[in-house]
């Protein structure tokens, strides 16, 4: 007992003394908003100058805009910081400017809910039940008047407030000034959404006036996706933890999900994470492999065991050379040749090189391989093989046991 005491205490005391990879994590939290947005600078800009009236001629007039993009795409984050740089901007000037982002998703889409949150933002005493919406939203003005203050009610998953509450619920808030004859208008909105597609069940007289002023995100290409990522490594990361080729692989495997920034900051923090459990001292691009498997499981048994004998020994090979060099890109011509220590092993002629060629585009077709062609940076222009949704290690472990089951 007294021994196993000891060794307990030894690996508590090794976890203190360990090295993380990390320098702040919380940078890599999907909560954290950067003060610069790489390659939003353009969308900040528009959705700054929609809002610029706020700063000269508060009381006069009041703005609805919509910013849709696809999961992934930064609409949150931009919105936020929208938020914060406009408050900001709003307090030297002495405007009174609160921005509320409510997630309307999180309320159900139950308008009443997202009223009361963002009265409860200016008054955190008022009570949570009892009242209708119309009655919150009278409070809330009441408020705002008494205050001399503007309000920009951001509303995030917008689409499930039109889904659960329909034309109605967005008719009235759009139409806020009008219930107003000769107040000053006091709310705007920014309404964020993934698609207009639930726009289609609002009148045309809510759809017109929300889809004046719309901001569209595209997806973010690799290029960008790397940017984004570089950034993050050395506000989140020590120094010389984390290679270049990790951020590479960390961008392909995002953009093969749509282009998500926010899966590749998971991305890259999960495989912080293994690197820190396994104690590299580096991230490795089989810590990515890992975390993204972990996130994605794709590799299935009956998968491994419906491949051909040449087809499992190619990508033996594949995972071999992964797996032995902890690289996160090899050239066909690598694989090739470990293909053939393969085919040694196993007492099989290897195939040509125009049948290895079909292989790789039938395992790309199946997801556990895939092609990049090396670009700036890499020696000539070349075809690559990365591995987008298993670790090498288990891999090599699912085509060892299929092999060794006669798996042909």
């Amino acid at each position: 007992m007294k021994e196993a005491g000891l060794t307990a205490k030894f690996e508590v005391e090794k976890l203190k003394f360990r090295h993380s990879v990390f320098k702040d994590e919380a940078k890599l939290d999907i909560n954290y908003i950067p003060n610069r947005l790489p390659h939003r600078e353009k969308e900040h800009r528009l959705i700054m100058e929609f809002f610029s009236f706020l700063l000269q001629f508060p009381e006069k007039m009041a703005q609805r805009v919509i910013v849709t993009g696809d999961i992934g795409t930064g609409k949150t984050a931009l919105c936020q910081r929208f938020g914060a740089d406009m408050t900001l901007e709003a307090n030297k000037r002495r405007v009174k400017l609160r921005y509320v982002h409510v997630n309307c998703r999180e309320y159900r889409g139950k308008l009443s809910l997202i009223l009361q949150h963002a009265v409860n933002v200016l008054l955190p005493t008022f009570p949570k039940r009892g009242f209708s919406s119309e009655e919150i939203l009278g409070t809330l003005l009441q408020n705002l008047d008494e205050e001399n203050a503007h309000m920009i009610l951001a509303l995030d998953e917008f689409d499930s407030l039109i889904e659960n509450e329909g034309a109605d619920a967005v008719y009235n808030l759009t139409r806020l000034q009008e219930m107003r004859v000769g107040k000053p208008q006091r709310i705007s909105l920014v309404c964020i959404m993934r698609d207009l597609e639930s726009m289609k069940s609002l009148d045309d007289s809510a759809r017109s006036t929300l889809q004046r002023n719309v901001i569209r995100l595209e997806k973010y290409g690799k290029d960008q996706l790397v940017d984004i990522l570089s950034e993050r490594v050395q506000m989140a990361f020590e120094p010389a933890t984390i290679p270049e080729d990790v951020v590479f692989l960390t961008a392909d495997l995002a953009r093969d999900e749509s282009g998500n920034a926010r899966f590749a900051i998971e991305l890259l923090w999960r495989a912080g994470k293994y690197a820190d459990a396994e104690d590299h001292g580096t991230v490795t691009p089989e810590c990515v492999r890992k975390a993204v498997s972990s996130i994605i499981p794709t590799l299935q048994k009956s998968e491994v065991d419906s491949l051909g004998l040449h087809e499992k020994l190619f990508l033996l090979g594949a995972a071999q050379v992964f797996k032995d060099s902890e690289k996160a890109y090899a050239s066909l011509a690598e694989i090739e040749e470990a293909y053939a220590v393969a085919c040694e092993e196993f007492d099989e002629p290897p195939n040509s090189h125009t049948q290895l060629w079909k292989y790789v585009q039938m395992l790309s077709g199946l997801g556990i391989l895939k092609t990049e062609v090396s670009g700036a940076g890499q020696r000539g222009r070349s075809t690559l093989v990365y591995l987008p949704a298993v670790s090498a290690e288990e891999l090599e472990r699912a085509l060892r046991a299929s092999l060794g089951r006669g798996g042909r």
